[in-house]
């Protein structure tokens, strides 16, 4: 895999000799790419295209502080032992925090600029999906969030991941006893499931039905609620194969009890926005 593309020169002030890693190039990317979707549909529909940039701008400052936080709060006791660390270290980039900080941070902006809640919300459904998407490509070519060690085709070894598919680290990180069948037939770095590259191949599925959508007369907010119970769905099934610490409600991990409220309140909102006069209060929930 390829976690540094490359690194800054030497010579630069402050950043000489930074990495710039493929994490990092593909979170641009999916906000870029996002960001392009967003404004050409707010464009479609008679909005200032520009203001598709206030709404990137802050979903990538909710994002980051929203996933940041999640993290830090499921890790106290790394944040306890060095508060530093754990805060302004690299990692700690999770889903459903990040999720949860964009949210809110896009709901003020649209407050704040008298925007139609429902119907902006709408068009930033499609961009979630494929901007989550190409993100995930960035979490596969740094080897992180991969999935339990297999011996099946698919699996793909991360020797240089974070952290590396080594059979030390699923026992020792992971707490994840490895099969010794494995271990005698590829050694101490085994082969994973890449759920990485499933949920990029769930969320481009999810993006197509989406844009399928995206003219609807169903009330304003039937497709984002569409889009959260799809997201939800997808990260339901993926849990099963990723290699977690967090299996929390027997074989099921938080994420997955955090997706199924998600698809019940989902599937319930999509079900009072169904209607193409709907006063609902999906448009503004």
């Amino acid at each position: 895999m390829y976690p540094i593309f490359f690194r800054l020169p030497s010579w630069l002030p402050f950043m000489g000799g930074e990495p710039i890693t493929s994490f990092g190039v593909f979170m641009f990317l999916s906000f870029l790419v996002g960001g392009m979707l967003l404004r050409s549909e707010m464009e479609r529909t008679g909005h200032d295209p520009d203001r598709a940039w206030d709404l990137v701008f802050m979903a990538v400052l909710g994002g980051v502080i929203g996933a940041k936080v999640y993290y830090v709060l499921l890790n106290y006791e790394a944040l306890l032992a060095n508060p530093l660390s754990a805060i302004f270290s690299r990692g700690g980039m999770v889903w459903y925090g990040g999720f949860a900080g964009a949210l809110l941070l896009i709901v003020f902006e649209i407050k704040r600029r008298g925007l139609p809640l429902g119907q902006v919300a709408d068009l930033c459904s499609p961009t979630l999906a494929i901007g989550y998407a190409v993100g995930r490509m960035g979490c596969f070519l740094v080897g992180d969030d991969y999935g339990r060690p297999t011996g099946s085709w698919v699996g793909i070894k991360f020797p240089n991941g974070t952290p590396p598919t080594r059979v030390d680290f699923f026992e020792s990180y992971f707490g994840v006893q490895v099969d010794p069948a494995l271990v005698e037939r590829f050694g101490q770095v085994v082969p994973v499931h890449p759920t990485q590259l499933y949920e990029i191949a769930m969320a481009s599925l999810i993006f197509l039905v989406l844009w399928k959508l995206r003219v609807h007369e169903h009330a304003p907010g039937w497709l984002f609620w569409v889009c959260l119970t799809l997201l939800s769905v997808e990260r339901f099934l993926v849990e099963f194969v990723r290699v977690k610490d967090d299996r929390l409600f027997g074989p099921l991990t938080l994420a997955q009890g955090i997706a199924i409220a998600l698809v019940i309140f989902g599937l319930w909102w999509v079900r009072r926005a169904w209607s193409p006069t709907g006063d609902s209060g999906g448009a503004t929930a």
